[in-house]
């Protein structure tokens, strides 16, 4: 992301604690601007569009999963870091993701195929995948296209239930049900 003035830090900032917090419908830019300090025009300068914000926010809280997880699952050998996805997605939910995950209710809330926001989601979910594919064939995993569904399919759901408190520890069982499918596959 290109280097933001001030004040549209303080906006980027204070959209992304209410969008994830509140949910997007319900935080308008009137709130947006009040909160960050400054007035809606400089809202609109920096930003153009509500729409524009929503995507600014999502892209970044892309930027910092991207950045985060890469750098936890490098902190473990080849052959296990497909499985330290599940370890770093842990610390993540409680630290980031008390409400489940923020494109996934971003997603939710719009429906409408050409939102701007709905570009970074698709990409976000399938950046996910194809890391873990590529962590998949590091490990020299039979099927890694295979095994990276299951696996997105794992995460995916772990961080839903786990905004929900539907199910006891789902990163945990999720991460059980990862290694499963890794020895499946001859790794692990």
């Amino acid at each position: 992301m290109e280097a933001l003035t001030p004040a549209a830090r303080r906006i980027l900032d204070t959209a992304a604690e209410l969008f994830y917090g509140r949910g997007i419908h319900a935080v308008g830019v009137d709130l947006i601007a009040k909160r960050a300090g400054v007035t809606k025009k400089t809202l609109y300068d920096r930003f153009g569009s509500k729409e524009t914000l929503v995507a600014a926010y999502l892209r970044e809280r892309d930027e910092r999963w991207r950045a985060w997880l890469t750098a936890e699952v490098e902190k473990s050998p080849p052959a296990d870091r497909a499985l330290a996805t599940f370890d770093a997605l842990a610390e993540w939910v409680r630290r980031e993701n008390p409400r489940g995950c923020g494109f996934v209710n971003a997603a939710a809330e719009l429906p409408d195929a050409a939102h701007p926001a709905r570009q970074v989601i698709a990409d976000q979910k399938c950046w996910l995948r194809g890391y873990l594919r590529q962590l998949c064939a590091e490990a020299d995993v039979a099927a890694p296209d295979e095994v990276a569904d299951e696996l997105l399919l794992l995460h995916e759901g772990a961080t839903v239930l786990n905004g929900l408190s539907v199910v006891a520890d789902p990163v945990g069982i999720a991460r059980e049900l990862a290694q499963r499918a890794l020895e499946r596959a001859g790794a692990a």
